[in-house]
């Protein structure tokens, strides 16, 4: 095989798997402890950016580690609220209120829709 078909062969492997992140199914994990304001901010966060960016595509546990305490060891969580990506690889775990959308879907590694970049030059 000439080097020009190993690299035609690795841009084809290389768009499908970039073609079959956009149809994955996400597998989240959101850590909370109880009814505190940064648990009820990270749940709506989470779920707003998972119903914009996911819709359809993912499945999110919300786990309260005051009411299961055991599961903070097993998963290793040490603050909360904390979300885990356990699928698709690789998993992820970010800690925080989940407000910087921005960041959370790059962290997730969530492709959105590029921006339109001609609306600017139609507003006056």
């Amino acid at each position: 095989m000439t080097p020009a078909e190993q690299h035609r062969l690795a841009l084809e492997h290389f768009e499908r798997a970039v073609a079959a992140l956009e149809t994955e199914s996400y597998e989240l994990t959101l850590f909370v402890s109880g009814a505190s304001g940064s648990s009820a901010s990270a749940i709506a966060n989470v779920r707003e950016i998972c119903d914009a960016h996911l819709s359809g595509r993912y499945q999110l546990d919300i786990i309260d580690l005051n009411q299961e305490p055991g599961l903070a060891g097993h998963h290793h969580v040490l603050a909360t609220p904390t979300l885990v990506k356990n699928h698709p690889l690789p998993s992820r775990v970010l800690v925080g209120d989940m407000s910087d959308h921005p960041r959370i879907l790059v962290a997730l590694d969530v492709r959105t829709a590029a921006p339109d970049t001609h609306a600017a030059d139609t507003v006056k």
